[in-house]
C-alpha cells in the first residue's frame, strides 16, 4: 500500500514521508507535490528506496554469470 504522510509544523515547514513505494519511483510520485510546496531542504531515503537497487544489482550479476558461462 502506497502512503504519503505530511506533517505541517507551526513555522510552515512540511515533512513528507512516503512508504510502500520501492526504488527511485518515489521521487517521480512526489516531484509535483514538492514543486508546489516549495524548496526542499533535505531528503532521507528509506530502506525501500534501496530495495529495488539491490534487486537490480542481483539481476545484473545473474545476467553477467549467464553471459560468462556461455563462453
Amino acid at each position: 500500500m502506497e502512503t504519503l504522510e505530511f506533517v505541517i509544523y507551526p513555522d510552515g515547514r512540511v515533512k513528507e514521508m512516503v512508504t510502500g513505494i520501492v526504488g527511485t519511483s518515489c521521487a517521480e510520485v512526489t516531484a509535483a507535490i514538492e514543486a508546489q510546496l516549495g524548496q526542499v531542504l533535505s531528503q532521507q531515503q528509506t530502506s525501500e528506496f534501496y530495495a529495488q537497487a539491490q534487486q537490480q544489482e542481483i539481476e545484473a550479476v545473474s545476467e553477467a554469470q549467464v553471459s560468462f558461462s556461455q563462453w
